[in-house]
């Protein structure tokens, strides 16, 4: 009877125990992956532990690497070592894409957003047209409570237009260029301010007239008044002023103060090879292209426009938040501004040769005519205009400036032509 009741209980055991080796009936395959229950949560690999180190991921273009042994990337690097110093635990990884093109900064944030979105950088250098396009595909986050606003007095006009688009704050300014005149002091003891009476001067100006982007015939046009949308919003040229403008081409030409042969430079480099070549003692440039270049029998002066006032277009870099986690983005905003404090700005734009975003910015630079140059420069400067803008206008106006300066038709029928082909739906 002991015996039987023994028998019993072992197959009482022996059932219990298979049923806690699986309640489904299925084996799982060795070495495929399980499934967790709704009830067990799914870890996601980090970057930290609530207790480990943190790491912040940067991406900047090559001009701004901190890895350099050049005075501006031993300031940037130090400025990064103090802000992790301030942290403990904190560590900051850079990584250097190229501006444009695959592999670089937007391509790389595109990729990673798709595929990889464990390897987007925290914050990210961007230039103005590419925060404009990663703002749209949804790659950038907005900026929210910010302790130092952009909107704040004290940074200039050109870099609170930098930072936003629409109503939202996306980027915040770190460095700034514009569009400035440079001339052979050889050549000229005063460099030309109003184009107008300019035309007997020793010439030629060299810019780029087949420019895709047409900027120096577009600041030209907007220094002289002229508005770029009517009031739905849509791409404008006003004739008689752009007229104003193709007749300065006309009457260069005619001068060889603008010369047709400028028809054939499309980019800012060939104007500057044809300054450095000696071909022209004058050049329509980037101020970052000249404040890094020897200065050997070279000037600078703020851009030359029709009627003499001062008027410029800027671009410029930004600081952009690209993680989508909100805990991360509050510390990437706190890296972004301690980045673009006043102090630290002033220092580093004066070694990097970028006009800062700040008036305060210019209180480092020692070489007073190049500081008084930058501020009014910087004070003048407005963004150019956004991408898709820029796509409508520019092409007219290229245009129309090739025609001019290669005597194909009068700057009245360019100017019209211009003005009816923005006009037709």
């Amino acid at each position: 009877m002991n015996i039987h009741r023994l028998s019993i209980l072992f197959l009482l055991l022996l059932t219990a125990g298979c049923a806690g080796f699986s309640n489904t009936g299925v084996t799982p395959t060795p070495g495929a992956p399980i499934t967790p229950s709704p009830a067990t949560p799914i870890l996601e690999a980090a970057t930290a532990t609530p207790s480990g180190p943190l790491s912040l991921r940067i991406w900047l273009p090559p001009d701004f690497d901190p890895n350099t042994e050049t005075p501006a990337g031993k300031i940037l690097q130090a400025r990064l070592d103090e802000f992790a110093s301030r942290r403990p635990g904190t560590h900051i990884e850079v990584r250097v894409k190229e501006t444009d093109g695959p592999g670089g900064l937007l391509d790389s944030l595109t990729t990673a957003n798709a595929a990889a979105p464990l390897a987007l950088p925290d914050l990210v250098a961007l230039p103005r047209p590419a925060l404009e396009t990663a703002a749209l595909k949804g790659l950038v986050h907005p900026y929210i409570d910010l302790a130092d606003s952009v909107d704040a007095p004290g940074w200039f006009e050109y870099a609170q237009q930098l930072a936003r688009l629409q109503d939202s704050t996306f980027g915040i300014p770190f460095a700034g260029d514009a569009l400035i005149l440079v001339y052979r002091p050889s050549v000229f003891t005063q460099p030309p301010q109003d184009l107008s009476s300019s035309l007997s001067s020793s010439g030629p100006l060299a810019f780029p007239a087949a420019d895709p982007q047409a900027l120096f015939t577009l600041a030209l046009y907007l220094a002289a008044g002229g508005n770029i949308r009517d009031e739905q919003g849509r791409p404008l040229l006003q004739a008689d002023i752009l007229e104003e403008v193709l007749n300065l081409y006309r009457d260069g030409s005619e001068a060889e103060f603008t010369p047709f042969w400028l028809t054939q430079l499309q980019t800012d480099d060939q104007a500057w090879q044809e300054f450095t070549e000696q071909r022209a003692p004058l050049v329509v440039t980037w101020m970052s292209r000249y404040l890094s270049a020897d200065q050997a029998d070279m000037a600078a002066a703020p851009l030359p426009t029709l009627g003499g006032n001062d008027f410029t277009l800027a671009n410029g870099w930004v600081w952009a938040l690209a993680s989508p986690d909100v805990e991360r983005q509050r510390l990437a905003t706190e890296l972004a501004e301690f980045l673009s404090e006043a102090d630290f700005l002033a220092e580093w734009t004066a070694a990097t040769g970028y006009l800062p975003p700040r008036a305060s910015g210019l209180e480092n630079w020692r070489d007073a005519a190049l500081q008084s140059l930058a501020r009014q420069v910087a004070q003048s400067a407005q963004l150019y205009p956004a991408g898709d803008l820029l796509a409508s206008l520019a092409p007219v106006l290229e245009q129309a400036a090739i025609e001019v300066l290669k005597k194909q038709t009068d700057p009245q029928t360019a100017a019209q032509n211009a003005t009816d082909s923005l006009a037709v739906p």
